[in-house]
């Protein structure tokens, strides 16, 4: 399906020279420099592209910065000998400094518009890409790219600004335009409506009117996109920053509840007010941590996602006389797996997930031994954080959390004392048991005796 280039009356670029925009080399990384100079200094074409020049127009300091040439994969490699060649669907290379690396793809054209299709460029029955590594020009390179914010080029040649669909004035008015019919655009590839939603969170941007109505029509195509992919696509949404932003976007276009419909469900109920503070407490949480340099993980992202069901499952499971541990462990068990066929979650992230959920029950019990072990469960710290977060959102006693809080103040004998279990041992120590020695077997006579 071909995409139609907008309606901008050129086909040329507004070229927009050094002194009429703030893009300044002293915000482009000293890696980045050196890959588009020696490009250019091998005869090639290079330009900063996307995201970068968007920020950077916007006064921000760039996460990644993309580098995009007229040289193929191949002369990449060749010039660069710290780079690799990735990718089967869009063939890249990157070049490495160290853990870092500098994204450079070549120009892409629009087979469609080749007279003999090219066999790196495939569709499936859908209007979606599956394949696509034909090489082009700048000038065709520009009406593959997704939202006009987007496609501006900064030319390392005279650091001008290539501005081919009106991307800066759109920067500058706070529009997330797409390039092209955006039906079309959304049936090549659904993921462009999550980037819609992220860029639109990150940014403050608002939609177009023509980039936002179809996407409450066209939803349930992310249903056509592999899991593992949703994956990453969702941990850009809720680890970037702006995830209490995005997962109101999310409900907001109907997308929530094709990613995650069961946590879709419960949230549409009438007593999901808890569910609902819990996930925005723990978004706000997370939005804090990222601002402040501190680590975050899937596995307590997920595990705040899908309590609601996993929750409401395990009730269900206690009413028929299982216990709570019991019932807790299954259900986490029935949910991930229905989960699994829409964003996979790598079995590294829902094993301790699903322990540090059933492990809930066992802040009730804050009396003997059991309450010290619980101090030293190697899972101990995600789970507090959890039982904290259901407390803020009025499923847990706040005076037990207030206590479990305290009790991780105190001395080993404080902890003993205030448990009544007498312990004396840190919390999680174990005691040293003399081992018994096995009576010695008589002497079994040999067959020569």
């Amino acid at each position: 399906m071909q995409s139609e280039q907008p309606d901008t009356g050129r086909v040329n670029p507004d070229v927009i020279p050094r002194p009429e925009h703030n893009v300044s080399r002293a915000g482009i990384s000293r890696e980045s420099l050196k890959v588009l100079y020696r490009l250019k200094e091998a005869g090639y074409q290079a330009f900063m592209v996307g995201g970068a020049v968007r920020d950077l127009l916007l006064g921000r300091e760039p996460k990644d910065i993309d580098v995009v040439t007229d040289a193929r994969p191949e002369q990449v490699k060749q010039l660069f000998r710290n780079s690799r060649l990735i990718g089967r669907r869009f063939r890249l290379a990157h070049v490495h400094f160290g853990r870092e690396y500098i994204e450079v793809a070549t120009f892409r054209a629009n087979a469609d518009e080749i007279e003999d299709a090219d066999p790196d460029h495939q569709l499936d029955h859908g209007g979606r890409i599956i394949r696509d590594n034909v090489y082009g020009t700048i000038d065709e390179d520009v009406w593959r790219r997704d939202f006009t914010a987007n496609a501006l080029y900064y030319n390392i040649a005279d650091f001008s600004i290539w501005d081919y669909c009106g991307g800066v004035q759109d920067v500058r008015d706070g529009i997330l335009r797409l390039i092209g019919d955006p039906e079309t655009r959304y049936r090549e590839d659904p993921v462009r409506m999550l980037r819609a939603v992220r860029f639109a969170a990150k940014l403050g941007f608002r939609l177009d009117p023509a980039t936002e109505e179809p996407v409450h029509r066209l939803a349930s195509l992310i249903d056509q996109v592999p899991p593992a992919r949703l994956f990453e696509e969702v941990l850009k949404l809720f680890h970037s920053g702006h995830a209490a932003a995005s997962f109101d976007l999310l409900q907001h276009f109907g997308l929530f509840k094709v990613l995650f419909p069961e946590s879709d469900r419960v949230l549409s109920e009438e007593q999901a007010g808890d569910f609902r503070m819990l996930i925005q407490q723990a978004l706000n949480n997370t939005d804090t941590r990222i601002a402040d340099g501190l680590p975050v993980t899937p596995t307590f992202l997920f595990a705040v996602l899908l309590w609601g069901p996993i929750r409401e499952l395990a009730e269900a499971k206690l009413a028929n006389g299982m216990s709570e541990f019991a019932a807790l462990n299954e259900a986490g068990d029935e949910v991930i797996a229905g989960q699994q066929a829409c964003v996979s979650i790598p079995r590294r992230f829902f094993i301790p997930m699903r322990e540090m959920l059933a492990m809930q029950p066992r802040f009730q019990n804050r009396q003997g031994k059991r309450a010290m072990r619980l101090l030293g469960h190697p899972r101990f710290r995600a789970a507090y954080d959890f039982m904290l977060l259901r407390a803020q959102a009025g499923e847990v006693d706040p005076e037990l959390a207030q206590w479990w809080t305290e009790i991780q103040t105190k001395n080993p004998e404080q902890q003993g004392k205030e448990s009544g279990s007498g312990e004396d041992r840190p919390a999680g120590a174990t005691r040293t048991r003399r081992r018994r020695r096995r009576p010695r077997k008589a002497a079994t006579p040999s067959n020569d005796a």
